[in-house]
């Protein structure tokens, strides 16, 4: 192949890779400056009342990354489960929780959202002391996926919407995961920026272990119980109840909630 041929390639391919993220925004843009629709209100304040806690700002916020996360993301419907706006509304608002205020690829690695009707069989094979795979059912009401989806229960999505401060929202957690998975596997490191790493890990790593011990004991804690299996649910877990239960949070575990502001960069006691 002639050298200048070569050289129009090499100078195409430099021109795609600086020019492709700058479209991408430029489209974003146009998207996130559309009037949001009114349809789509209806379903916010019918279906996600936690909306109505946040200020009028990021209430503005809010439903601009939500046009770019449904304009950019599929919805597949399992189970003969028929996709809705409603749907789509609902679980978009969760997602765009949790990337408010934040320099956001509005999650760059997800493609898919598949939505059951209501909780879901999986089937997994695992390995037991003695070398032996065993294969395991478990229901389910929500999965993240580092390929690229997010698997949920719309019964449990609806579900966890409703009671805004029970600390319990499938939606954030497995976009929560998705968040963690970002930097990798999900195991509670997600990509920090600017965030001491350090700190993170050492008081996230005390919290945890804290949580495992109480449930050894049976003790109490404010987090569930689920939190304690490995270090990427008790991310997830402690993130529902950042947005949820956050009083509590800051009561019972200062750091720990100092950690999550201003990973989030949102302070939720303010709301």
């Amino acid at each position: 192949m002639p050298a200048v041929i070569i050289a129009c390639l090499g100078l195409l391919l430099v021109l795609w890779l600086v020019g492709a993220p700058w479209l991408l925004e430029r489209k974003r843009r146009r998207l996130r400056a559309r009037p949001f629709p009114a349809p789509w209100r209806a379903v916010l304040q019918q279906r996600v009342p936690y909306v109505r806690r946040l200020p009028a700002d990021l209430q503005l916020q809010l439903k601009q990354h939500m046009q770019v996360f449904l304009a950019e993301k599929a919805f597949i419907g399992c189970n003969g489960l028929e996709i809705s706006d409603e749907i789509r509304v609902t679980i978009a608002a969760h997602a765009c929780l949790l990337i408010l205020n934040r320099p956001s690829g509005y999650y760059p690695n997800l493609r898919q959202i598949l939505v059951y009707p209501d909780s879901f069989v999986v089937q997994r094979d695992q390995v037991d002391h003695i070398g032996l795979t065993r294969r395991s059912r478990e229901v389910l009401a929500g999965e993240s996926w580092s390929e690229g989806q997010v698997i949920l229960s719309w019964q449990d999505t609806l579900a966890g919407a409703a009671v805004v401060d029970d600390g319990q929202n499938v939606a954030i957690h497995e976009f929560a995961h998705q968040l963690d998975q970002e930097s990798g596997s999900a195991n509670g490191a997600p990509m920090l920026g600017q965030h001491s790493q350090q700190r993170w890990s050492s008081v996230l790593g005390s919290e945890f272990a804290t949580l495992q011990a109480r449930v050894t004991r049976g003790a109490p804690s404010l987090f569930c119980d689920y939190g304690a299996t490995d270090p990427g649910e008790f991310f997830a877990v402690i993130s529902e109840v950042f947005f949820e239960q956050p009083e509590a949070m800051a009561q019972e575990h200062p750091a720990l909630y100092r950690e999550l502001s201003q990973f989030y960069q949102l302070d939720p006691l303010s709301w």
